[in-house]
Formats: C-alpha cells, sequence, structure tokens
C-alpha cells in the first residue's frame, strides 16, 4: 500500500492533514516533507487526522517526534485526531501518547 496526503486549511487557520494508507520506511520521508513544507510556509496550527490511516511504523513515529519539534520551536500547536484503535495502541505501548495532543 501507499500513501497519499491530503490537507485542507480550516476556517481558524490551523491545516488538517489526512494521510491516507501506510506511513513507514518508504513513505514517511513524504509525508515528513509535505508537512515541512506546509509549516514553513502557512506558520499555522497543524491537525494530523488519522481517521484514513491504515499503518505507522517506528520510523513514521520517529517522523512524527519531528514534526511535533518544529512545531515546538515555533510555539504552534501540533494535535492527532481520529486515530484507529491498533494505531492508537502503538502511541500509547511507546509512551508517546503522553507526548502527542491526541484526541478522539
Amino acid at each position: 500500500m501507499s500513501l497519499n496526503i491530503k490537507y485542507e486549511i480550516n476556517e481558524d487557520g490551523s491545516i488538517e492533514i489526512k494521510p491516507i494508507g501506510e506511513v513507514d520506511i518508504y513513505t514517511s520521508p513524504e509525508l515528513k516533507n509535505k508537512i515541512f513544507e506546509l509549516i514553513d510556509e502557512k506558520n499555522a496550527d497543524i491537525i494530523i487526522d488519522g481517521e484514513n490511516l491504515e499503518y505507522i511504523d517506528s520510523t513514521g513515529l520517529g517522523i512524527l517526534m519531528s514534526i511535533y519539534k518544529k512545531m515546538q520551536e515555533k510555539s504552534l500547536n501540533f494535535q492527532i485526531i481520529n486515530l484507529k484503535p491498533n494505531i492508537y495502541k502503538l502511541f500509547d505501548i511507546t509512551g508517546l501518547n503522553k507526548v502527542f495532543n491526541i484526541r478522539e
């Protein structure tokens, strides 16, 4: 499976990013590049909507951490929403659910 990245700018100016498919060692650079590009262009809060995220591996989690750090440097909010239970479990096991702002 591959990764498709859709995004929209919300009324409040935040950017909602919707990764569709899998974030793994092969597709995570694409996600990182797209999000970093949006952060640099828009300087806006980021929401990642995991509704259509089927899989994420440790490389993908590392990419999310680098996005989180970049957002903190710019004093912007970073939020993850709509994770499937099997993916949320990965955040829970790794303790990243305490690092990221994750909501239903």
